[in-house]
């Protein structure tokens, strides 16, 4: 990926900035592309230099034009949190369907590679444990989360529409739970909503029981198995996550454990179609990327507390200690 041109859609939003990071890090010349709808500027404004990073505003729903060449287009503009999509549906929707469709002929015209940022949620509450990437999924078309889940699923379909009917260069590859430094607090995801209440005082608010699992996998290692995809030519779609799993009252219980905290944990209504398992087999992702995670759960989350203390102590919303 050295000294290349890409293109990142979504490139301001939490997974986004990363990646626009470790490739300008790399000697990339980055265009970013976000509408700022979950995105903020402040994600890359470390990236300084107008002619080796670039930030435009703009809506993928419309046709987007980019000047001058360009090797790779990634594609990540979405909402990603349920927080997110539950309050913008038909933007979530819209996403998935106009904003690939464009980001796919962007690609295309500049003869480009082409990565979707697809994810677990295809998967829907599977029936299958570990997930491989050979399983359809189990997914309600008409519940609450189908706005990201059929999103995400339609952008998979066209994806390899393009790359079936215009010989275009794609890579779909499927993202399980990334958490890392720059979330926001008020995401609504397990990890920043955990790490935020314990460093307040406040009580963590765990779904249902807290049996339901989830497998976290450190932004940097996510980085990594998308930019291993890239550089090669496997179509995917693949998994990049970590398969280290656990339940949900345990992260809590951990985070709590980490942050020193003494938050009591409070159970709470589970939202509807939230999903029992999620652990990725990445078997596939080893053999034909090379890849696999390497950042341990517990010092993901070490350096994540350390970012939100940062964050919340600069905004005045730390307890004393």
């Amino acid at each position: 990926m050295r000294a290349r041109r890409v293109v990142v859609t979504g490139g301001a939003g939490f997974l986004g900035s990363h990646l626009c990071e470790r490739l300008f890090r790399e000697g990339a010349e980055v265009v970013c592309l976000d509408n700022f709808l979950t995105g903020s500027p402040r994600n890359v404004e470390h990236l300084a230099g107008p002619d080796a990073f670039r930030l435009v505003e703009c809506d993928l729903t419309d046709p987007v034009h980019v000047p001058g060449e360009v090797d790779v287009v990634f594609h990540l503009a979405s909402a990603a949190s349920p927080v997110d999509y539950l309050r913008h549906p038909v933007e979530t929707l819209r996403a998935g369907s106009l904003g690939t469709m464009h980001a796919l002929d962007l690609a295309r015209l500049k003869g480009a590679r082409f990565v979707l940022a697809s994810t677990s949620e295809v998967y829907g509450d599977p029936l299958e444990h570990p997930q491989r990437e050979g399983y359809w999924g189990n997914v309600n078309p008409v519940g609450p989360r189908s706005v990201y889940d059929e999103a995400k699923r339609f952008s998979e379909s066209l994806t390899t529409a393009y790359r079936g009917s215009y010989g275009t260069d794609t890579a779909i590859v499927r993202i399980f739970n990334t958490y890392g430094p720059r979330m926001r607090p008020c995401d609504g995801r397990a990890v920043p909503t955990f790490v935020s209440q314990a460093l307040r005082g406040e009580p963590i608010t765990v779904a249902g029981n807290g049996g339901q699992t989830r497998s976290l996998c450190y932004v940097d290692d996510t980085v990594e198995g998308i930019l291993a995809l890239a550089r090669g030519e496997f179509a995917g779609p693949v998994n990049i996550g970590n398969p280290t799993e656990l339940t949900v009252l345990a992260l809590a219980e951990t985070v709590r454990h980490l942050v020193g905290s003494e938050s009591p944990i409070r159970f709470v209504g589970r939202p509807l179609d939230d999903p029992e398992v999620r652990r990725p087999d990445v078997s596939l992702a080893a053999s034909v990327l090379g890849w696999r995670p390497r950042v341990e759960v517990i010092e993901g989350l070490r350096r994540t507390i350390a970012w939100f203390t940062r964050e919340l102590s600069e905004s005045g919303e730390l307890i004393p200690r």
